[in-house]
């Protein structure tokens, strides 16, 4: 072995044991790693609007998943890409009843629509789940975790969850859950379920977005009279007690007689339509179907008196609405001279030296002026 392809390294000590080998045989250097460190990294080629339209309307969930986050995403460039794409799905959506699902935390929703999602697929529907994760108010972060919570539905090739952090937005439901749902019907799903977070006032968001409402509920938890305060039993089709199943099993039928007296007293949510309650068990899939023939019904009975279309023409003026007071929002608080003179603006107002109405005017007359002028 010659000396040239050996060397002795720094780490050797200096007196040299026959134990310890001092010196190496030098290889061919290898270069593999090298040369992908010094790779440049190739951007991904970004989708034409006709590629995404082409890719909903063939159902691709790689697409479609890209699409939706193009749509929750609030840059200026993702936006108008959105709204184009949606304008070419236009004439492809509107077909799928959607209904909307809410009810306290631990009444076991997930699991409701993990069955109830399950046992429409095998009916030949296809269902798309926007399950809207509370964020949080500090950090801004969500779990993301329904598809783990609904592990056997998220396998189901028929089905569709997509997990979407609320973002802060009133009670949790996410103001961009409009059009990812007209996304899913564009891409052929004919069943759309939205899952609220069940905290207060997202209730009357859900209920402005869906065609059929339902509350979960369950028995000794209290939610009873908790629901009456809300005002929620005004807003539901249907309430459905779960975990009917057991010991717990005449519990759940007794409080399905509870709610159906002062349901009877109550004006219904859909003119036409007698709201009442049910019993199921989503564990053990009893009373599942008997939810969906509840919703087949109402679908039969308000299209045959029109409070169907009624309600979807509605829906499309309230979220005309909505989406100028958002635009006027984001335009007033995103606008130069409010950001300057903002923060004195509350530093006033704290200090005592200025009232709320009397700030609120100064700011209004200060946006109005500038936009006058621009």
């Amino acid at each position: 072995m010659s000396e040239e392809r050996t060397y002795r390294p720094e780490w050797a000590p200096k007196e040299q044991t026959a134990d310890f080998a001092t010196s190496y045989v030098k290889g061919k250097e290898d270069t593999t790693l090298r040369s992908q460190e010094t790779k440049k990294w190739v951007k991904r080629k970004e989708r034409s609007v006709n590629e995404y339209v082409e890719g909903v309307l063939n159902n691709d969930r790689t697409i479609l998943a890209q699409a939706i986050t193009l749509v929750e995403s609030n840059a200026a460039k993702h936006m108008e890409m959105a709204q184009q794409i949606l304008h070419e799905l236009l004439p492809h959506v509107g077909r799928s009843i959607r209904i909307g699902i809410t009810g306290v935390p631990g009444a076991g929703k997930s699991t409701f629509i993990e069955a109830f999602g399950q046992f429409l697929c095998e009916q030949g529907h296809r269902v798309a789940v926007l399950a809207v994760d509370p964020s949080s108010s500090i950090t801004g972060g969500s779990i993301l975790g329904d598809k783990t919570r609904m592990e056997n539905l998220a396998r189901d090739p028929r089905a569709f969850i997509r997990p979407s952090p609320s973002g802060g937005t009133l009670g949790g439901v996410h103001r961009k859950t409009r059009e990812t749902m007209l996304l899913c019907e564009a891409a052929g799903y004919d069943i759309i379920l939205i899952e609220t977070v069940g905290v207060g006032q997202s209730e009357f968001v859900v209920r402005s977005m869906v065609d059929f409402f339902m509350m979960i509920a369950l028995t000794g938890a209290g939610d009873e009279l908790q629901g009456m305060k809300k005002g929620i039993m005004e807003l539901v089709d249907a309430v459905v007690i779960n975990k009917a199943d057991g010991d717990n099993k005449p519990k759940a039928e007794a409080a399905r007689e509870e709610y159906n007296q002062f349901l009877h007293y109550l004006r219904p949510a859909t003119p036409g339509w007698e709201t009442k309650a049910y019993t199921c068990s989503a564990l053990l899939g009893e009373g599942i179907e008997k939810v969906w023939n509840v919703v087949e019904a109402f679908i039969f009975v308000t299209k045959q008196s029109g409070a169907f279309d009624a309600r979807r023409r509605h829906q499309l003026k309230d979220w005309i609405y909505s989406m100028i007071k958002d635009y006027l929002e984001s335009s007033f608080f995103s606008h130069p001279q409010i950001k300057a003179e903002l923060p004195m603006i509350e530093n006033h107002v704290i200090a005592g030296t200025l009232s709320v109405t009397k700030a609120v005017q100064q700011l209004l007359q200060i946006y109005e002026t500038k936009k006058e002028s621009e």
